[in-house]
């Protein structure tokens, strides 16, 4: 009061009346309360920042799988090489990438010295046949005399054993026959079973080796994936388990565990689990010996708690989701993400009762008040 009167200061003579006293103090009090109210604390009001919708954890049967590396592989490779040596290559009907069936030819030999050796067999085989004719006509002879006297036992004898002698030489010119048949055989290379050619080191007109190899054969067009796993994963791994694997080329094919290895790698400390493939189509064309894969071992099927992706906030690394508390209150909790499915996302670190803020997290922070609708 005392500063709004200096303001106006009395000169001698002059009286303030009654009024004018009274404006002043009603202008000294509104000061005063201006002042009162702009040093006194603010206080957050409770106006709701966003409407939003409340939702529950979802309990759900999520398929549990395993991601394993590993190298796809021929089931079996078969190796096809001559028994021969000496003779020369005139003929090749099959080539790199050609699906062959079990008793295909896949070459032929020079075979005419062979066949030589088989007619050779063939004429000593009918000569000692012959020889064997006459010796049992004779011993025969021998035998229906008995013990008359006509014959000597020396005579007896002799018969007898030259008829055994015969049948000996038959045996012989039979085995003989038998081995030229089979070298002849030989000088045809077929194919030991189903399967496509995948690799070919034969070449027209080459003097064949004993052993050498002409073809290699992946058996039944078969395929297998060996992936690598650790020691603690392979105890989860099971023979007829589906296995996903994506190839290199963007495709995915399916395939089983056939085994899992009994022994652990002394150099990578790894485990390896073999997987039979089943493309589609023919064999070897969407996967191919040699790639490498990346494929996901199904588990079985485990119940977990879910949410939809847009009550999940993803902030500074980490997911949150916002919960309701008293007073409509939200208050932000971090979870942890698991698998992912048709818009779902596994979520760890909360109760199944829980209330949380279904979507438009984005928009919140920890303690703002909502207004919740059903």
């Amino acid at each position: 009061m005392k500063d709004v009167l200096k303001r106006f200061p009395v000169r001698r003579g002059m009286v303030l009346s009654i009024s004018v006293l009274a404006v002043l103090a009603a202008l000294t009090l509104t000061a005063a309360m201006v002042r009162a109210d702009s040093s006194a604390p603010k206080t957050v009001g409770s106006k709701p920042v966003l409407t939003v919708r409340m939702i529950q954890p979802k309990s759900m049967e999520w398929a549990q799988t395993m991601t394993a590396n590993g190298n796809i592989l021929p089931w079996q490779e078969s190796s096809i090489g001559t028994e021969m040596g000496g003779l020369r290559l005139t003929q090749l009907n099959a080539a790199i990438g050609d699906q062959v069936k079990k008793g295909q030819v896949l070459a032929r030999y020079n075979d005419a010295t062979i066949q030589a050796e088989v007619a050779q067999a063939k004429a000593a085989l009918a000569e000692t046949e012959a020889a064997l004719g006459e010796a049992q006509q004779n011993a025969n002879r021998v035998r229906q005399l008995g013990n008359t006297g006509a014959m000597s036992e020396q005579q007896k004898t002799e018969a007898f054993t030259k008829e055994m002698m015969a049948k000996a030489r038959v045996q012989s010119a039979k085995a003989q026959l038998a081995s030229a048949q089979v070298r002849l055989a030989q000088t045809r290379i077929v194919a030991p079973d189903d399967g496509v050619i995948s690799a070919r080191s034969a070449s027209l007109g080459a003097v064949s080796q004993p052993g050498q190899e002409l073809f290699r054969l992946v058996r039944q067009g078969r395929l297998e994936w060996q992936a690598e796993v650790t020691a603690a994963e392979s105890a989860k791994i099971q023979p007829g388990q589906s296995v996903s694997l994506g190839l290199p080329t963007g495709k995915t094919v399916v395939g089983t565990v056939r085994n899992i290895a009994p022994t652990v790698d002394l150099k990578t400390r790894n485990v390896l689990v073999f997987v039979d493939l089943k493309p589609d189509g023919d064999p070897l064309v969407a996967a191919k010996p040699g790639m490498f894969a990346k494929g996901q071992i199904a588990l079985g099927k485990s119940k977990a708690l879910a949410l939809p992706g847009s009550a999940i906030l993803l902030r500074d690394g980490f997911a949150n989701v916002f919960v309701l508390q008293t007073d409509n209150k939200v208050k932000q909790v971090r979870v942890k993400l698991g698998r992912q499915a048709n818009g779902m996302m596994e979520v760890e670190g909360l109760a199944p009762t829980t209330a949380v803020v279904a979507s438009g997290a984005g928009f919140l922070a920890d303690g703002d008040v909502v207004r919740v609708v059903k």
